[in-house]
């Protein structure tokens, strides 16, 4: 790797911890690079505010829009927007846990595209009753190395994703991609299907920030009408669609369908209380989706 961009697309959140983190590892690597943040047509002044020191950083832009695009688009316009060789795409509510996050990456043998990997932190006393943190937690075996490195082009995700400029120059993110999930998942498949090597590595960024149960219910919900609209596009892709695609008989999936209709306000109370099941949230889930159906 000869030079880096690394784009972090952000939308109502404080980054300027993270992009000093970044910055401080940067300088001590002996590569050009440059930081891009682009906001996307946040809605409160203050998140806007907080990040504009990011352009007294050396190397460093904060670019506010005005409009909000969508997740898929912003990352096009940054990537569009960067002019060095590899892009490090990086959500913006993620910290870095290791001195050496950007070393490793440069130590990487690295031709294409690299995935790093999420963390999860936090105490699990400070977060009890969290469903957010309830269900990362559990999802955290499936996000090591060797675990992606099963199904490569089926687990990468935006939130930590070294990519060649060119190859998502040629193989954008989906526009149509305008809400809550999945934009990262077709990209996936677009660079399965073009024959784009895939390497996944341990080199996680953190996630310690977790809404609220009822935010986290709702982008749940979100996701699923995602998953739902490019369901044919996303087939093979989701475990959600590979299950519901198993349930051969039309009255197994009517009994689903009746039971959220019956129980869903009553699952709902208790994935937004202070006890909330992941094995309700599996059902809910599955229940949702084929009452969209």
């Amino acid at each position: 790797m000869q030079s880096l961009s690394v784009l972090i697309p952000a939308y109502n959140c404080n980054c300027l911890s993270l992009v000093e983190q970044l910055h401080s590892q940067l300088e001590q690597a002996d590569i050009p690079y440059e930081i891009i943040v682009g906001d996307d047509g946040s809605t409160e002044p203050s998140a806007i505010q907080a990040n504009r020191p990011i352009n007294a950083l050396s190397h460093c832009r904060y670019i506010v829009r005005t409009e909000n695009t969508g997740r898929a688009s912003i990352r096009n316009f940054l990537a569009q927007t960067a002019q060095y060789e590899f892009l490090l795409l990086i959500d913006s509510d993620m910290s870095v846990v290791s001195e050496t996050f950007i070393q490793n990456y440069l130590n990487a043998d690295c031709q294409t595209v690299v995935d790093g990997g999420i963390t999860i932190c936090g105490s699990p006393d400070d977060q009890k009753g969290n469903l957010r943190y309830l269900y990362e937690q559990a999802e955290e075996p499936r996000h090591t190395a060797a675990e992606r490195q099963r199904s490569p082009h089926q687990h990468i995700h935006t939130a930590n994703l070294l990519i060649r400029r060119d190859l998502l120059l040629q193989y954008p993110f989906d526009e149509r991609f305008r809400h809550y999930g999945y934009e990262d998942v077709l990209l996936g498949k677009t660079l399965h299907q073009h024959h784009v090597p895939i390497l996944h590595i341990d080199n996680p960024l953190g996630m310690g920030t977790f809404e609220t149960n009822a935010a986290f219910v709702a982008k749940t919900e979100e996701g699923l009408r995602t998953l739902h609209t490019f369901r044919n596009e996303l087939r093979g892709y989701s475990r959600l669609l590979t299950l519901v695609s198993g349930i051969h008989l039309s009255i197994v999936r009517n009994l689903i369908r009746l039971w959220h209709q019956v129980f869903k306000k009553a699952e709902r109370r208790n994935l937004c209380g202070s006890r909330p099941s992941l094995w309700v949230f599996k059902l809910y889930r599955l229940g949702y989706y084929l009452s969209l159906q």
